[in-house]
């Protein structure tokens, strides 16, 4: 399970929290204009925009969660169980397997609209990466450099392309139904409230706070999806870079899971936050911090080769990096 936002102030900030059980050695991974995408059912392609995201640890293939492209365009793929269909070979369509969409997606288009363009031709074809790795069921937000941002589902009767007014993603329920729950919370505020209770006794204001009475404070995807979205809309920060960075991830951090408060089938496993990303999409910077390791970590697409044929990967950063005061 996880979240994904958008947060808007001099610059366009885009990223996720990873919540999953296990670790699959997860890289920040580059890849470069000349690396050669090999595509299943469609032709190869040679050169394309320059990728940053995180990514699984399979040599010589960028699995990646999230990532943005140098144009600006950024997208995240969320577990949707119960929900995602693949289906089979389309004749006449664009067959790609979800875990080349986003590749395909970002290095072909610069902002949300040219995305648009090439979903309608998509088709999401039922193929596995391997046969010890077969697909996740999943969902995807994308968001540009304007802001724009747009919710991707693979359902029984099509892919379903929403408009994202909220510029949050969360899991189930598809994301139709997460934005019309946001009704059942159209009362809170930032504000402390007026007593409305009724009566002629005299209510307290006894906290700041109480505007948000009734906000959601649990693990669940509908829950995070509530509390994420008032969060963002609600946040305040200069515009500076240190500022709007710092923001995002104090956005994520409202929904962040702890090791041990979701319990998996396995008595000593648990879903908890593995990382948080925040991408800078007009800069093309990836920041990141672990659950091991707190301290926010960048890596930049202007730092590398982008015209090389070669991926280019960094191990992240999970020991936990404190200074101390001596």
């Amino acid at each position: 399970m996880c979240t994904a936002s958008n947060y808007i102030t001099e610059k366009h900030y885009f990223g996720r929290n990873f919540d999953y059980e296990i670790s699959y050695n997860e890289r920040v991974t580059i890849t470069p204009r000349n690396y050669e995408f090999k595509y299943r059912k469609i032709d190869d392609v040679k050169t394309h925009y320059a990728i940053i995201g995180i990514a699984a640890g399979i040599d010589g293939y960028p699995l990646y969660y999230d990532a943005c492209n140098e144009k600006g365009l950024a997208m995240a793929g969320l577990n949707f169980a119960g929900n995602a269909v693949y289906r089979e070979y389309e004749e006449g369509m664009v067959n790609i397997t979800p875990f080349e969409f986003i590749p395909y997606i970002l290095g072909s288009a610069s902002s949300v609209a040219e995305a648009r363009k090439l979903l309608e031709q998509i088709n999401l074809v039922n193929i596995n990466f391997a046969d010890e790795l077969p697909l996740s069921p999943l969902h995807w937000m994308l968001s540009d450099n304007s802001g724009e941002a747009i919710v991707v589902e693979p359902m029984e009767n099509g892919l379903k392309v929403y408009d994202n007014p909220v510029g949050v993603m969360t899991n189930n329920p598809p994301f139709d139904k997460q934005l019309f729950t946001l009704n059942n919370y159209r009362s809170l505020s930032n504000k402390n409230p007026e007593n409305t209770f009724g009566g002629d006794f005299d209510l307290d204001e006894y906290s700041r706070g109480m505007g948000g009475i009734g906000l959601p404070g649990d693990l669940s995807s509908s829950s995070r999806f509530a509390k994420v979205a008032f969060t963002r809309a609600n946040s305040y920060s200069g515009s500076d870079e240190k500022s709007s960075v710092s923001q995002f991830f104090h956005i994520l951090g409202s929904v962040e899971q702890q090791n041990g408060c979701t319990f998996i089938s396995d008595p000593n496993l648990y879903e908890y936050t593995i990382y948080t990303s925040c991408y800078n999409t007009n800069d093309g910077v990836l920041y990141y911090r672990t659950y091991n390791n707190s301290q926010i970590t960048a890596v930049s697409l202007a730092n590398e080769d982008l015209d090389s044929t070669d991926l280019i990967n960094y191990l992240l950063i999970n020991e936990e990096q404190i200074n101390f005061i001596l």
